[in-house]
């Protein structure tokens, strides 16, 4: 609950008369809230006039040596009485105002240093969750968005001595959600003690909150909003009690010279002493508003209605639950028209005005953060900001409700008005993605079951890949301003996957490579009520959901057959993961799902994206959140109603897939990858979904990354020979790391030749008129290039070097691809061998304990089989056993013969 600030003591003052008047006792009581902030005393710098109002010195410089002002941007009496004013009635030892609230968390962020971590909220202010991005995308900082409502959440990303700050906001801007201040700071005090813990306190001003009660150490305001109340300054104030905090924000401040003018001053404190009544009334009127609109049936965000979340916890923080809340309407067409039939009610950004303001923030405010992101972090395309001002609140809520009625949401009847048209409420009916369901219910009533059983029969496949050039250079890059690159291409060694309907309620997966095979009663076994489903049109967030793999892992996660054989773990949660993402309350379909691969599973050629592309698809395909294309229109010959006919050219299923239907399947084998390898670079399943060959460039500090397809790309045979070595890549990598710390100038210099390999590589492989020969020339004299240089990093394998002994005694060109450590190498097999002598080469190597495989590179990426073709194959049922009992190197010519394949 609220505490009042120190107690004010009035000096003696002398008197109209000039006599010393001698000041009355101290009080026995502090003085109440709205008596601090109308009383603006600050005995150590008295007016030598006795001015009732603070005087506004406006001046850049003040003359003299050795005394207390000298310059403006470093001080300023007008300023000095502001900051004492804010520290009284903020709890705090210390008060800095500045020339914006964000300029106030700029200030803030200058206390980090490139590596290190933060951790903010997922529902934030649209300006902090862009300099937050720019601080993760150039300074080196790394930004962990979390929902900060479940004080458990964060503690799995506190890290001692790398987590340096936290960022909270409670209430949440724009969706009022309420973090446990008091619980989370203990937390963070005792698991990362180092930790600065930040509070945006904007949406509560010091009157109804003040978080250094609670055990912040630094908390910032934009002075714009209720300090001032009147929208006729831009100003931010920053508070702390912690000494070394202050003198590092005091240099930042004069150093950048940010500090807020003395005009700006003297405006804020003259806002200041208005805080509490214009508080007390708008916080009023915002619970009358809240109320109508919750009994309309809407879902209103606000911390005083007792059906919200968070109502006890803020309860215990705060005095009050302010005068900001927002609603949705379940349409956002209709919130629009509601925003703009209103008329007492202003459209504008931001809040704490005298005047009532509406907006929808993520049209306004809100608009910088990528609509993916603001789908991800549960922010609604809909959603209306009302921010009450002082006006009576009569006349507000009758303008509310004219507009609501202009819009078509509400309507008369005998009871009053009503919804036109309700939806789901979350906090009455469960957390359903309302508009998800409506689409979904529409769709089923025009479907049958029988259409319904079709959508789950698929078959779908996918390439794997192969590092042609770059290894170790794009993870140890060397100079922070140009970007490292790999080049990676697609093998034709694949992953194939089939699904067919079930219809008892459950999922039966069957991985042959992997000795796995299972069932679930999707209603019983699968943990929905650790979901949080992504809907239509939705991205997945930047974060996995780690309380629904802990869920998946321990409640649905068969024991494995064999003691130690636990490959299949991975696999396994990764589909049941998107398969509970993408789900819907009203539709989870019972399928039976089925892979295999040619690819050798571990080896380092891209076997679990590959795995990834097929599982989502099928996944994206079964639950119609992506759609194959429609059939081609048939050749025709010209006739006397057609008399020009139609040519349908043949391109054996090359580029069928639309563009948007392969970005969606990456996006969820991405997910997949992150749920198989934590932290993977998104190479692997790009290469898997779209095929061709890519250079992959590492993002890093100061350096942008990102993927850039080669055109043109001629394909090119290689023969990958699998040393049946396992490796462990991350300790390759650390060991490349180690070397570069002992040997920094050897291995920079190494590393840069490897750069420039990637980038002759890149030239040759995207020039279309470069000569085939010249080109094969080119890349042989490359590999051999390349691979000497990671010989001289360490991390090539006697089994390695024994492959390219027998490649090269035949003229052959070998090469490690991927970490090195055993894996896999590729040969570049030119154009002019002739069969027998790839025959003799094989048997060469397989002889030696090695496995050889012959594949062509740079060719199609994921593939569907068409629906619209009866399958030479037999039924779903004969194609899923055969795909799980057929010989691996008979998987590619059995797929090739079911019928006409789509590729991206």
């Amino acid at each position: 609950m609220q505490k009042t600030p120190p107690i004010i003591t009035p000096p003696e003052t002398p008197g109209a008369s000039g006599l010393r008047l001698q000041s009355p006792p101290a009080r026995s009581k502090p003085y109440h809230f709205s008596t601090l902030c109308a009383t603006v005393e600050n005995p150590s710098a008295k007016d030598q006039h006795g001015s009732s109002s603070v005087p506004i010195y406006q001046t850049a410089t003040f003359k003299g040596v050795g005394g207390e002002y000298d310059y403006s941007r470093s001080g300023n009496p007008t300023r000095s009485h502001l900051e004492h004013h804010l520290a009284k009635i903020s709890s705090a030892k210390h008060a800095f105002a500045v020339s914006s609230g964000m300029a106030a968390l700029d200030v803030i962020t200058r206390l980090l240093k490139s590596g290190d971590e933060v951790i903010a909220g997922d529902d934030l202010y649209g300006g902090t969750n862009r300099l937050l991005t720019y601080l993760k995308t150039h300074q080196g900082v790394t930004v962990h968005h979390v929902d900060t409502t479940t004080p458990a959440t964060i503690h799995p990303l506190l890290k001692p001595g790398k987590t340096a700050m936290v960022l909270l906001e409670s209430p949440t801007n724009p969706l009022l959600k309420i973090a446990d201040l008091a619980t989370i700071c203990a937390d963070i005090r005792e698991r990362a003690p180092e930790a600065i813990i930040v509070v945006d306190n904007t949406m509560m001003s010091p009157y109804l909150q003040r978080p250094l009660e609670h055990g912040a150490d630094i908390v910032y305001d934009s002075g714009t909003k209720y300090l001032s109340g009147h929208h006729d300054l831009m100003a931010g104030v920053v508070v702390c009690n912690r000494d070394d905090i202050a003198k590092r924000i005091a240099f930042i401040i004069n150093a950048v010279g940010n500090a807020l003018t003395p005009f700006d001053s003297f405006l804020l404190l003259r806002g200041i002493k208005t805080l509490a009544i214009r508080m007390e009334r708008q916080q009023s009127t915002a619970i009358q508003v809240a109320r109508y609109l919750s009994s309309l049936g809407f879902v209103v965000h606000y911390p005083g209605l007792e059906d919200h979340p968070g109502y006890e916890i803020h309860q215990k923080l705060a005095s009050g639950p302010g005068a900001v809340l927002s609603f949705t309407t379940g349409d956002k067409s209709m919130s629009e028209r509601i925003v703009g039939g209103t008329r007492l009610w202003g459209i504008s950004v931001s809040f704490g005005a005298v005047n009532s303001l509406i907006s929808m923030p993520c049209v306004m405010s809100h608009a910088s953060i990528d609509p993916a992101v603001r789908a991800a972090r549960g922010l609604p395309e809909d959603l209306i900001r009302l921010c009450v001002g002082i006006e009576h609140p009569t006349d507000l809520i009758e303008d509310l409700e004219i507009a609501l009625v202009q819009a078509g949401a509400i309507k008369p009847s005998d009871a009053g008005h009503v919804r036109t048209n309700p939806t789901y409420n979350p906090r009455q009916h469960g957390n359903v993605l309302n508009k998800a369901i409506e689409k979904l219910a529409d769709r089923i009533g025009k479907q049958t079951l029988e259409e319904d059983d079709n959508q789950c029969d698929w078959v779908v496949s996918a390439p794997g890949k192969a590092i042609l050039f770059g290894e170790h250079a794009v993870v140890h890059g060397v100079q922070i301003y140009r970007s490292k690159t790999a080049i990676a291409a697609s093998v034709d060694l694949r992953c194939y996957a089939t699904s067919s309907a079930r219809d008892d309620g459950k999922i039966h997966l069957t991985l042959p490579d992997l000795n796995f095979e299972h069932t679930w009663d999707i209603a019983k076994d699968l943990p929905w009520d650790a979901v949080t489903a992504v809907g239509p049109n939705e991205h997945h967030p930047s974060e996995l959901d780690t309380k629904l793999i802990e869920a998946i892992t321990n409640r649905a996660l068969p024991e494995p057959r064999n003691s130690g054989d636990v490959r299949y773990r991975s696999a396994v949660i990764a589909l049941l993961y998107i398969y509970m993402t993408i789900a819907s309350p009203d539709y989870r379909p019972a399928l039976n799902i089925s892979a295999r691969a040619t690819l050798p599973v571990g080896a380092g050629l891209g076997s679990s994206a590959s795995y990834s592309t097929c599982v989502a698809t099928i996944l994206l395909l079964v639950h119609r959140r992506i759609s194959a294309p429609p059939h081609p229109a048939p050749a025709r010959g010209p006739t006397s109603d057609d008399p020009v006919g139609h040519l349908h050219l043949s391109h054996a299923g090359r580029r069928a897939l639309p563009r948007g239907f392969t970005d969606e399947v990456n996006r969820w084998a991405f997910v997949a990858e992150k749920v198989l390898h934590g932290n993977p670079s998104g190479v692997d399943n790009a290469v898997a979904v779209y095929g061709g060959a890519l250079a992959f460039t590492k993002p890093g500090p100061g350096r942008k990354g990102g993927m850039d397809g080669i055109q043109g790309f001629k394909s090119v045979r290689f023969l990958l020979v699998n040393t049946k070595v396992p490796r462990d890549t991350k300790s390759l990598v650390a060991r490349v790391g180690a070397k570069k710390e002992r040997e920094p100038d050897v291995v920079n210099a190494i590393l840069e030749r490897i750069q420039a390999i990637s980038d002759e590589a890149r030239r040759a492989l995207a020039d279309p008129e470069l000569p085939r020969s010249s080109l094969l020339t080119a890349l042989e004299a490359l590999i051999d290039e390349n691979h000497a240089h990671l010989v001289t990093l360490g991390v090539s394998h006697p089994a390695l070097e024994r492959i390219r002994e027998v490649t090269a005694s035949r003229g052959l060109h070998t090469k490690l691809t991927g970490a090195g450590g055993g894996g896999c190498a590729v040969t570049l097999i030119p154009d002019e061998l002739d069969d027998q002598a790839l025959t003799d080469l094989v048997q060469a190597l397989e002889e030696e304990g090695f496995a050889a495989y012959l594949t062509s590179v740079g060719g199609s990426g994921m593939g569907i089989l068409s629906p619209y073709l009866d399958r030479t194959g037999g039924g779903k049922d004969v194609v899923s056993t055969d795909l799980e009992t057929k010989p691996a190197a008979e998987l590619g010519k059995w797929a090739d013969e079911l019928g006409r394949w789509l590729y991206s």
